[in-house]
């Protein structure tokens, strides 16, 4: 029998990057694969025959009405960007599939140890310790507390609050969340009390700001929201930078009113005469927490797994299926 076919247009990602050789292969195996990787222009050339796109090129209307085959977008780099007609896809029953859960325990896992360090000055005291300014004991100790009993709040709870909550059992904290997309029973289901947003800053010694951007998201974080959290408050910002007032946000940590720690840039490389690369109060983190070799892989193994259902009449599994009501409301933008 014909194979189906599946056209690579992976950018900003690389094919070498997601599919192991061995998941490359049975990828091959199973599919015609025509990979256009640094080619992306040949596209119109194959979209005739595609059973599926792995990646996210520009599909306007036009470009989907030559794709009558077209089952499947597979989005590889992590964002949903407007430039894709999403009513069309779901009109035409094509899947848009995200690789969100590949990154999920990553960030989970780094976004404990950022806090983690935010709650001893882990980092902190090591650049003193280099810089022969070591402080023993006590004297090192005056602002840490622990995460043990803790109040924590986690503004969002899609696939990355929902890999950090279990993490965070061990510690017993009392996690409050906010998330408008989420009923409170949800919430209540996988061990969290829902809250609101003013509620869950003044109440939280720890802040995971684990939120998408969309339109009502977008400087969800400005000052007077900073200005409820408690004095010494430890804010982790792991996922997307226009969710947050960095200006505001830096203010308040060179005052000494809070500490942060920041993963996600408004501006990615960040210049190098930044203000935060001088502020001791601020846990510095150039976009690492997701992009491990391991959850590279994962998407590659996802990608396999789901077009194989799709090929065979099923739906996919693996990768998060986009809803229509929210897809186009996302404003991620590339990350740097």
């Amino acid at each position: 029998m014909e194979r189906p076919v599946v056209v690579l247009v992976p950018e900003p990602q690389r094919s070498s990057r997601i599919f192991t050789e061995d998941v490359r292969s049975e990828l091959e195996r199973r599919f015609t694969v025509i990979d256009l990787e640094g080619k992306p222009k040949g596209l119109d050339d194959v979209l005739a025959e595609a059973l599926a796109i792995v990646g996210q090129p520009d599909l306007p209307a036009a470009r989907l009405q030559r794709a009558p085959r077209l089952r499947a977008l597979l989005n590889v780099e992590g964002n949903f960007y407007q430039n894709v007609d999403y009513p069309l896809c779901f009109e035409r029953g094509i899947y848009v599939l995200g690789c969100g859960p590949a990154y999920a325990q990553a960030v989970a896992e780094y976004s404990l140890g950022l806090a983690l360090d935010l709650a001893r000055g882990i980092s902190r005291e090591d650049r003193a310790f280099r810089a022969n300014r070591e402080r023993y004991v006590l004297e090192g100790n005056g602002d840490a507390v622990l995460l043990r009993h803790a109040a924590v709040g986690m503004i969002g709870f899609g696939n990355l609050g929902r890999a950090l909550l279990p993490l965070l059992a061990a510690f017993r904290a009392t996690v409050r969340v906010y998330d408008p997309w989420l009923p409170a029973s949800v919430l209540e289901e996988a061990g969290a009390v829902p809250s609101g947003l003013a509620e869950l800053l003044a109440e939280s010694t720890f802040v995971f700001v684990l939120a998408t951007v969309t339109e009502e998201s977008e400087n969800l974080l400005g000052g007077a929201q900073l200005d409820l959290l408690a004095p010494g408050a430890r804010l982790v910002l792991v996922s997307r930078a226009p969710v947050v007032d960095y200006d505001a946000l830096l203010d308040r940590a060179a005052a000494g009113r809070l500490l942060a720690a920041i993963d996600v840039w408004p501006e990615e490389p960040v210049p190098s005469d930044h203000r935060a690369r001088e502020l001791d109060g601020v846990v510095l983190s150039a976009h690492r927490a997701g992009g491990i070799p391991e959850a590279f892989y994962e998407i590659g193994r996802m990608v396999l797994d789901d077009l194989t259902l799709i090929a065979g009449g099923l739906p996919p599994v693996r990768m998060q299926i986009a809803s229509r009501e929210l897809v186009g409301r996302y404003r991620n933008r590339p990350a740097g």
